[in-house]
């Protein structure tokens, strides 16, 4: 399933991907908002690491990327490494729960 557009030159391209980052980006700030309420109902942080909860969300989304002719391998690199970002912020904001 391809999404894009056929594009006539670099500009285009450019474009078209500069539109993608910002939707990107406001799906990130959204996720994030949800990640930092996730905090309040965890325990501690073996609750906000939750290896077993990671491997699902990698195995569904690399399911979709499949399922969207993404690729698999990218998908799950970026998922991955966003992951571990969200979960760094998590225990920042669990963290300061925690201490009022």
């Amino acid at each position: 399933m391809n999404h894009s557009l056929d594009c006539q030159n670099l500009d285009q391209v450019r474009s078209q991907i500069d539109r993608i980052d910002r939707q990107l980006v406001g799906l990130l700030a959204e996720r994030g908002a949800y990640v930092a309420q996730a905090a309040r109902f965890k325990r501690g942080n073996a609750e906000v690491r939750a290896p077993q909860r990671v491997e699902q969300v990698i195995a569904k989304v690399t399911g979709l990327a499949r399922e969207l002719d993404a690729s698999p391998a990218v998908t799950e690199r970026v998922y991955r490494a966003m992951i571990d970002a969200f979960i760094e912020l998590e225990l920042a904001e669990h963290r300061a729960l925690q201490s009022t």
